[in-house]
């Protein structure tokens, strides 16, 4: 083991004894979730079921919801395996109780500690896992490996700053990749990095593209759809700080029948936004106060976690938030998932700050199914033709929705690697593809 693991491990079991604290004083920020806070110590809220156990990690809520289409394809294809799946935060652990399917297990990841590793891994005794983007504990990696798990690194995206740091303890950053039997980057330039760091790439994957499109409350979206009636829709998806000023003002006169629909990143930020439109004398109303459009609602503010499905069914046309950061003189964002209003079929558009994004996007902009604008005062000019003409848009979605199609096909590429490494399924049972 290289000397900065050794050290890590020394410095991680020395503070092990301050970690119940520190996450008590996370509960009491709301920061943990107090009913389950002893998860991140590795003590099981849920008994392990009998059979293998293969599992699954996504860090926050971007990487859980991107593993979906796996869970999905595991279920699938080797129905006699038990699927957990793990995440960090509050927010994709309340999404992941909504979205996963019946059976599956949600924990809440253990803290890098050799105490809650070992508690976790005693307790689970997973056969395989898949860890998504690139999240490496050296704890949990290392003494999986060591147990026998086998892993896969898929979705990795590392930025240049976390590779110059890895870079600083080379050994490290080797022994930790090499503990991976399969590494899958998002792209070329994360590929890059980590081989300059000593690993193995076996392709490509981007879970982030694969999967259909977002879930939806189909009586509430009959009701909301009848309420607002034949009035066009423009739904501004997952807007950050200033951008929902920005864009309210800029459609502000482009139809007197419009009904905007405004679905904040981070729905906490509902009070501020309020402040916000209420300071420049708009009328509104509030999803999370249990409001709903009716024919005077111009401006309606989708406050809740875990609906952009149903408000993106409502739409004619969605702008992609997180994106117009230097038009607003903001921290830059790097945009957000504009393959969601694609597999909708939904004509989109975004600002220039994609760079989250920036393949998928170019796909779509070249394909015709996405539109680019330089700020929010320039929507105007590119919805007014759409919202006047219906079947312009629904041309646009219909591009936009065959070019994410041919984005998704990662998700078979993960399959074959997970499949590979998996037990054999018991005698009698019939693996699909």
């Amino acid at each position: 083991m290289s000397p900065a693991l050794i050290a890590w491990r020394l410095l991680t079991r020395l503070l092990e004894p301050l970690a119940p604290r520190l996450l008590d004083a996370r509960v009491k920020k709301g920061k943990e979730d107090p009913a389950r806070v002893d998860e991140r110590l590795g003590v099981a809220s849920r008994p392990r079921p009998t059979g293998e156990v293969v599992w699954l990690h996504g860090v926050s809520v971007g990487e859980t919801l991107s593993l979906l289409p796996l869970v999905e394809r595991v279920q699938a294809a080797r129905p006699d395996l038990h699927i957990l799946v793990t995440s960090g935060t509050l927010t994709s652990a309340s999404l992941m109780a909504r979205r996963l399917p019946e059976g599956v297990i949600h924990q809440f990841a253990p803290v890098d500690t050799p105490g809650a590793v070992a508690a976790f891994l005693d307790h689970w005794r997973p056969a395989a896992a898949v860890f998504v983007e690139s999240e490496l504990w050296p704890n949990l990696i290392l003494d999986a490996r060591k147990r026998g798990v086998r892993l896969i690194l898929a979705s990795a995206r590392i930025t240049e700053k976390t590779a110059d740091g890895w870079r600083r303890f080379p050994g490290a950053a080797r022994e930790i990749l090499a503990a991976f039997d399969r590494i899958l980057p998002q792209d070329e330039t994360s590929a890059a990095r980590l081989e300059s760091l000593g690993a193995r790439i076996d392709g490509h994957v981007n879970l982030k593209l694969a999967g259909g499109p977002p879930p939806h409350d189909g009586p509430a979206f009959t009701r909301l759809s009848a309420a607002i009636g034949d009035r066009p829709v423009v739904v501004a998806a997952s807007t950050h700080d200033g951008e929902e000023i920005a864009i309210v003002r800029a459609l502000d006169r482009l139809t007197d029948r419009l009904c905007l629909i405004l679905v904040p990143r981070h729905p906490e930020r509902s009070a501020d936004i309020a402040a916000a439109l209420t300071r420049d004398g708009y009328r509104f109303a509030l999803r999370s106060h249990g409001a709903e459009p009716d024919g005077d609602t111009d401006l309606y503010v989708a406050d809740t976690l875990g609906e952009m499905g149903l408000f993106l069914r409502l739409a004619d046309v969605v702008v992609m938030g997180g994106s117009f950061s230097a038009a607003l003189d903001r921290p830059p964002v790097g945009g957000h998932n504009p393959l969601e209003p694609a597999r909708l079929g939904k004509a989109a558009f975004t600002g220039p700050d994609m760079t989250n994004w920036a393949a998928v996007t170019e796909a779509l902009v070249e394909a015709g199914g996405l539109g680019m604008v330089e700020a929010p005062w320039d929507l105007p000019v590119v919805l007014a033709p759409l919202l006047a003409d219906s079947g312009a848009a629904r041309a646009m979605g219909e591009r936009g929705r065959r070019a994410a199609a041919e984005a998704g096909s990662g998700l078979d590429r993960l399959w074959d690697g997970l499949a590979a490494l998996l037990p054999p399924p018991p005698i009698g049972a019939k693996a699909r593809r």
